[in-house]
This record gives structure tokens, C-alpha cells and sequence, in this order.
């Protein structure tokens, strides 16, 4: 299980230090297959540190430029999320019956028109996902037309058939903030431009992460497909809201072990969308939360991360 942790570090540190690593975890607490979990938190929080400096020592590209990528990273996942189960059950082909997404279901082919729905062909939701996994592997070419066509879907929901009204006049994602559906355009117009703008840049320039990033996606849809979690339930909403959080903070932590600014850039697009939600949807919060604790999630990582860049570089100008 100690290889486990092995997999918050980069690959070229598992192959220079690995073993070593794995030889000291098991000295210090021999006989356990698990260090105690202040040693776990310990570990995982060295890998984050080791990977952003990874990255920032890696000059092939402006810091900006891979911060775009980051930011259309995040906000492709963030429109994927509200349809995780819609996905899994189309690609499998499964009637979900009563768990469906604010819509009766409509068959997995064009002619399987369900009571009260119209005929779809496509559920909305493989338009993020062919956009996370086009970003993945540094295709903004093949994600532009994607988060484009999201657009056109939102703004034609009430006379689009492609996708029918799945997802569009349903309910959204809550998460940080108020609920977020295909009908904001906000969320779907910041990814079509942060995908145009990598597209005019020259492809070989964006970082290329491996499938491997595709595993938790894939385990997600099969999390909500099997279980029938929807997007408005509340342990979807608390278990999206600790990884939210958890997100927010490894940014930290890799802004200030290196003192880079390319973390702020999805951090500041994530508040962004997320603001306008609340203020559009005032009355949408979460329940579980207060608006003012909402807000300060949301406005409090900005100034944290531009602080935590500059005491680290003032302590790089020092040593």
C-alpha cells in the first residue's frame, strides 16, 4: 500500500528515489502495509511540492500559457461534473429510471423518445468530456469545437433537439456556490475562450499529461452510474465540496513551494464562474453553508496565493 503514495510524486522522482523512499516508510513503522495518517498527510503534501516544482522547472512554455491550460482544464471538469451518471448510463446503454437527471430518460438512440422528453441523440454531458480528454493530451483544436457547440446547446435549449432537454431546464451542480446548468453560459463561454486561445497557440508548446489523469473521471461516472448519486443529492454535494477544497489547497501548497503565479489563473477563472452564479441565483446556496463562508472559500485563495508567491520569492531573492 506504501507504493500507493509513490503516485504524488513525479515519475522521474519514483525512478531516481522511490525505492528509498519506500525503504524508509517501512523502517520507521515496520510490520504496518500503511504509515499513520499525519505521516500520509506528510508524504502527499512533499509529492504536490515535488511535482510543481517539476513543473515550474520545466521552461518549454510560458507560465501564463500553462496556466490557460490549467484553467480549461478545471472549468471543462467543473460542466462535466452535473452529468457524470447521465454518461456512464448512455455509454452502457442503462435505463436509469427514477434517478435521472430532472428528465424522463430517452434511450440510448435517437427514436427512443421517453413520456414528456424530447427525442435527444447525444447526452450534453460528452461535450465537456471530449473537451477534458482533447485538453489532456493538448488537443485545444479538437476542444474548441466542443466547449463551442456547449454554447450553442445552452443558448438553443428550448429548441435544440441534439442533446433534448437533459441537464438544460434540470437542475445543475451546487458545489462552491449556487447551482450551475448548460443554461449559464458564462461557465461554457470561459472554456471556449481559454480553448481558442491555446488553439492559436502553437500545439507543441502545451503540456501532454498521460490517460492515466482519466482514471478518477472514469471512477467517478462509475461511482454516480452505480449508485444513481445525482448531482443535487446531498452527498454529492459534500463529497464535491471537500474536493473543491482540497483542490484549493493543493494550489496553495504548490504556489508556495514555488513561488509561481500560473496557479492563480484557474484558481481566479474557478472564483469567477462561481461568483456569478451567486450573485445571478442569490437564493441557490448550498443549505449546508452560510452565503458569508461561501464567499470568503471562494474570495480568500487570490490574495492567499499572490501572498504565499511573494514570500517565497522574497525568500529565493534572500538565500
Amino acid at each position: 500500500m506504501n507504493r500507493l503514495l509513490l503516485a504524488a510524486y513525479p515519475e522521474p522522482y519514483r525512478s531516481r528515489q522511490g525505492e528509498e523512499l519506500l525503504a524508509c516508510l517501512s523502517e520507521a513503522y515496520p510490520g504496518r502495509s500503511w504509515p499513520p495518517p499525519r505521516e500520509v498527510v506528510a508524504v502527499a503534501r512533499a509529492g504536490v511540492q515535488a511535482r510543481a516544482r517539476a513543473v515550474v522547472d520545466d521552461t518549454a512554455r510560458p507560465w501564463w500559457l500553462d496556466g490557460i491550460h490549467l484553467t480549461a482544464l478545471v472549468l471543462a471538469a467543473l460542466a462535466l461534473v452535473p452529468y457524470l451518471q447521465d454518461v456512464w448510463h448512455w455509454a452502457l446503454r442503462i435505463d436509469p429510471g427514477g434517478h435521472a437527471i430532472a428528465f424522463d430518460f430517452s434511450g440510448w438512440y435517437p427514436w427512443a423518445q421517453g413520456p414528456d422528453t424530447r427525442t435527444r441523440l447525444l447526452p450534453y454531458g460528452l461535450l465537456p468530456l471530449v473537451c477534458l480528454i482533447a485538453l489532456l493530451r493538448g488537443k485545444p483544436w479538437i476542444a474548441l469545437p466542443a466547449a463551442a457547440a456547449m454554447i450553442y446547446a445552452g443558448a438553443a435549449f428550448n429548441s435544440g433537439t441534439l442533446f433534448g432537454d437533459e441537464g438544460k431546464a434540470g437542475l445543475g451542480y451546487y458545489g462552491l456556490g449556487a447551482p450551475i446548468t448548460a443554461r449559464d453560459l458564462v461557465l461554457s463561454g470561459a472554456l471556449c475562450t481559454a480553448c481558442a486561445v491555446l488553439a492559436a497557440c502553437r500545439p507543441g508548446r502545451l503540456r501532454r499529461h498521460s490517460y492515466g489523469w482519466l482514471v478518477p473521471v472514469v471512477f467517478a461516472m462509475f461511482m454516480a452510474g452505480s449508485l444513481h448519486i445525482i448531482a443535487i443529492s446531498p452527498a454529492f454535494q459534500r463529497g464535491m465540496f471537500a474536493l473543491e477544497v482540497a483542490a484549493l489547497i493543493a494550489a496553495w501548497a504548490a504556489t508556495a513551494a514555488t513561488g509561481d503565479h500560473r496557479w492563480l489563473i484557474p484558481v481566479a477563472a474557478f472564483a469567477f464562474i462561481r461568483t456569478q452564479a451567486i450573485v445571478i441565483q442569490p437564493n441557490g446556496f448550498m443549505q449546508s453553508l452560510p452565503d458569508l463562508v461561501v464567499l470568503v472559500l471562494l474570495v480568500a485563495p487570490l490574495p492567499a496565493l499572490a501572498i504565499a508567491a511573494q514570500r517565497r520569492q522574497s525568500r529565493a531573492l534572500l538565500e
